[in-house]
């Protein structure tokens, strides 16, 4: 534009000189750009009114400017040396003359170039005029290799080095391409967003924007495309491809060719880039402080400040220093394809946003430009991902990198605001053609995981009782299945509504910290046990519905008079088994590890009947994860004497090859014994309690009459006498045999009795009395075993008991395969870190008796140990040796 005003010296000779020059020229220049744009937006306007008033008469020159030259003008002469372009040659040098300008150029060594004495020196008219016919020449593509000589055709004699100096030859300082020019050119008509961009400036914005930018985008490719095409026509091809103008001495083309004078065009190109800069720090800094105050990205906070004026102050310091950066690179050619991936990800975003509103028809989405179509935005978005890779491939993948990276720390850090973004709307019509899809049948076993619906117990206080539950789910998670959490409250939910979005709040807030990924709901019922049916019965969506279902044991069942706390319980485990779901059942939850805690050991899986291979599947999910990862797998199989235990075990370990599984596997032959004493004393113990808890539903009064009279018949009794919680395994006849051992047997019952509390629930006073009447219960069935024990005369106590009480002989044999079975689980398992077994089914009658010794039992089978899991499959395969 000046190049008198180069500071750096001849530019021409040395392009870092030029360089340099946009350094200083561009960092003053920016300097008076951010001051004028900190005076206010109004001051912007006003400016841009008179820069736009120069735009136009400048380019209202250019136009009169080639048609006046339509034959074109003697303002610009080039020297060509054959073909090939020359610089820094004066018109009256351009000759071959021997010891002129050329010659010392290209004979200097003694010995001249053979290309210069072969070809001859000519002066060319940089502007030849529409009437030339120059069109023709600068029609088809003349791109060059970096080092290539600038020359008429694409002949390698004239374009090639040929491993020669280059003289004052002008050459390509980079490889061009078509791709090249578009990255160039496109940061031109970048524009087309700035009314966007200052949409909260605009008195009208969806009644602006419209018009301003179909108004921009029709002007700009108008006055871009005329201009190409009638230079094309006016200017020689050689001058046309030197980019800084070195062969005419560094001068503005179009100046030279603007009517009346340059200088209309050189204050026309100042004011048009003054204007496009001050466009460019105007809405920049507002939609940067726009993004600081949603808080979309954190540390850009700062920024959301305004000035006392209103003006984004912080943010426009931050706009002028990244500006500035630019700058001081220099070359702006570089930065420019660069700039340009950034505006076409945010055209092709903006496109893709008005395409998927519309394909996804969301009612929000009402666009009042009437000649809208989703093709147009599809259309765009495809343009602009086509040019980003024809541009410039790494540039392309750095841009969407970054744009990745920034999405990807917005999620982390979690933005304050949420616009009901397009990616919620493709996930909500993703859901719902998946779950159509998973209406068309069950799932195949290989693709089976399970999909968990927990029952958790809450406290008065609505917070979730057992926050290990929580844990062992998350653990579970591995499967990367679905995760429900359903509470229930007693009670009227017209009345309770409140405290249930409460207790949903609080576990949502125990499901975050224990990472459970996955829904929750509180149910308000005025039947727990239905109401807990009707979430088994509804939870879930199409094939998305919960197939596995966990429960907390009853804990508080033997310390209750009412059946209310084992009915819940076992009517559960019918609703479930009736709805086909797997049914979990963890014991001794509180023993369990944390998320965060790592466990090593054995992990002990009793495959007592196959129940859909649920037993093999759990175990494997569980290694997944990091707290049980560290464990080994023990497969253990009860057999009868008369069994094949070798051909069992054989088959055993080739099923688990098959299903990819490594474990340990064990057979264990249990023999068909006699019914123990204590096996019929622990049976004769429960019916006791059972006849007990009938008298019991007495009213208060015949209660506390009936806990007094068994506390003054058993007066006589040791005080200190302990209800056995363990197993014992030893016949009575052996007691004589084994009589030192007792008292470590009876430490040991204390210690388990005191690690249990831990595990039970609490319980107001009616269940502390309970209690006291279940303690005094025992200890009416377990004395005849303490005189025993003690090495007095019990035949006679135990005679009048089997008199008062003939136990029933299904319940003794019962009884008998549960002592024995948890005699070999506690003897092989007993430092297990986890015992997974198969939970028996419920009886079906449901009356008090048997629903008892059906909890009775499940308490026999897990006795003495800290950690199990009881499993119920649901009653198919889940496991396959395909999978």
């Amino acid at each position: 534009m000046a190049p008198w005003l180069s500071i750096f010296g001849d530019f021409t000779k040395d392009a870092s000189a030029m360089y340099n020059n946009f350094r200083v020229y561009g960092t003053g220049l920016l300097c008076v750009m951010g001051l004028i744009v900190y005076l206010g937006v109004k001051f912007v306007n006003k400016f841009a009114t008179v820069a736009l008033a120069c735009v136009i008469f400048s380019i209202i020159a250019v136009y009169a400017g080639i048609f006046d030259n339509i034959d074109g003008n003697d303002k610009l002469f080039m020297c060509v040396l054959g073909k090939r372009l020359l610089k820094d040659v004066a018109v009256a040098n351009c000759t071959k003359d021997e010891g002129g300008v050329l010659w010392n150029y290209f004979c200097a060594s003694g010995e001249c170039d053979p290309y210069f004495k072969a070809e001859n020196v000519s002066l060319v008219r940089g502007i030849k005029g529409l009437k030339s016919g120059v069109f023709f020449d600068n029609l088809f593509p003349s791109f060059l290799q970096e080092g290539q000589f600038i020359a008429y055709g694409m002949d390698p004699e004239h374009i090639e080095p040929m491993d020669r100096p280059t003289y004052n030859q002008v050459y390509a300082d980079l490889t061009t391409a078509f791709t090249i020019l578009i990255g160039i050119f496109f940061p031109s008509v970048t524009g087309i967003m700035a009314g966007s961009n200052r949409s909260g400036d605009l008195a009208d914005a969806q009644k602006s924007i419209p018009i301003g930018t179909i108004g921009a985008i029709l002007t700009t490719s108008t006055v871009y495309l005329s201009c190409v095409m009638l230079f094309a026509g006016t200017v020689d091809n050689l001058l046309l491809r030197d980019k800084f103008g070195q062969s005419i001495g560094g001068k503005l083309v179009v100046a030279n060719m603007a009517w009346p004078n340059q200088w209309v065009i050189l204050i026309g190109s100042f004011l048009s880039t003054l204007g496009a800069g001050l466009q460019s720090l105007t809405g920049a800094p507002r939609l940067l402080q726009a993004i600081a105050k949603d808080g979309i990205i954190p540390f850009l906070e700062p920024f959301a400040v305004s000035s006392k004026r209103g003006e984004p102050t912080r943010a426009l310091v931050l706009t002028l220093l990244i500006c500035q950066c630019g700058i001081l690179l220099g070359n702006v050619d570089l930065l420019a394809p660069l700039l340009s991936m950034f505006f076409l990800m945010c055209y092709g975003f903006v496109n893709l946003a008005c395409a998927l509103q519309t394909l996804l028809r969301t009612p929000n989405w009402r666009p009042r430009f009437k000649y809208y179509h989703w093709c147009l935005s599809l259309i765009g978005l495809t343009l602009c991902i086509s040019i980003m890779f024809m541009t410039s491939w790494y540039f392309a993948l750095i841009a969407m990198g970054m744009a990745v990276l920034i999405y990807k720390y917005i999620e982390y850090r979690g933005a304050e605001k949420e616009w009901g973004d397009g990616i919620r709307g493709i996930a909500l019509s993703a859901a719902r053609y998946s779950l159509l899809r998973l209406e068309e049948g069950p799932p195949h076993t290989k693709n089976w995981r399970p999909q968990i619906l927990m029952l958790a117990k809450l406290n008065d206080d609505f917070t979730p009782k057992y926050r290990k539950l929580f844990s062992f789910v998350s653990q579970l998670k591995a499967g990367k299945g679905l995760a429900v959490v359903v509470s229930l409250i007693h009670g009227d939910f017209t009345r309770r509504a409140g405290e249930a979005a409460a207790a949903k709040q609080a576990l949502r807030k125990v499901m975050d910290d224990e990472k459970v990924k996955g829904f929750c709901d509180v149910l308000v019922a005025s039947n727990i046990a239905d109401g807990l049916s009707h979430a088994v019965q509804t939870i879930g969506l199409g094939g998305m519905k919960p197939n596995t279902v966990i429960i907390g044991w009853p804990y508080g069942w033997r310390q209750s008079e009412d059946d209310r706390t084992w009915h819940v319980f076992l009517q559960t485990v019918r609703h479930v088994s009736a709805a086909r779901m797997a049914l979990l059942v963890p014991k001794g939850i509180n023993f369990f590890p944390a998320v965060g805690d790592k466990i090593a050991g054995n992990i002990d899986i009793w495959w007592i009947v196959h129940d859909g291979g649920l037993l093999m599947l759990l175990p494997f999910l569980l290694k997944q994860h990091r707290s049980w990862k560290n464990c080994k797998m023990r497969i253990f199989t009860v057999a009868q004497m008369e069994d094949n235990s070798i051909q069992i075990k054989k088959d055993l370990k080739m099923f688990l090859y098959h299903l990819r599984i490594e474990a340990e596997v064990e057979v264990v032959e249990m023999m068909d014994s006699d019914i123990s004493a204590y096996t019929y004393e622990r049976t004769l113990m429960m019916e006791q309690r059972n006849q007990m808890l009938r008298k019991l539903r007495l009213n208060k009064r015949e209660k506390e009459n009936v806990v007094q009279a068994i506390v003054d018949h058993h007066h006589h009794n040791d005080n200190n006498t302990k209800t056995a919680s363990k197993v014992r395994f030893a016949d009575p006849s052996e007691n004589k045999e084994n009589g030192e051992e007792e008292p470590d047997r009876d430490e040991k019952n204390e210690t388990e009795s005191e690690k249990d509390k831990d595990t039970k629930e609490a319980t107001d006073p009616a269940d502390k009395e309970a209690d006291n009447t279940e303690k005094l219960a025992n200890n009416v069935a377990a004395s005849p075993a303490k005189d025993k024990k003690a090495g007095g005369d019990t035949s006679k106590g135990s005679d009048d008991v089997k008199s008062a009480f003939k136990p029933d002989e299904g319940n003794v044999r019962r009884m008998h395969t549960a002592v024995k079975l948890n005699e070999v689980i506690v003897n092989k398992s007993h430092d297990a870190q986890l015992v997974i077994l198969n939970l028996p089914g419920p009886p079906k009658e449901t009356y008090l008796e048997r629903e008892s010794n059906y909890m009775e039992f499940l308490e026999v089978l897990t006795e003495g140990l800290e950690r199990v899991l009881m499993v119920r499959g649901g009653g198919r395969e889940v496991i396959t040796i395909y999978s």
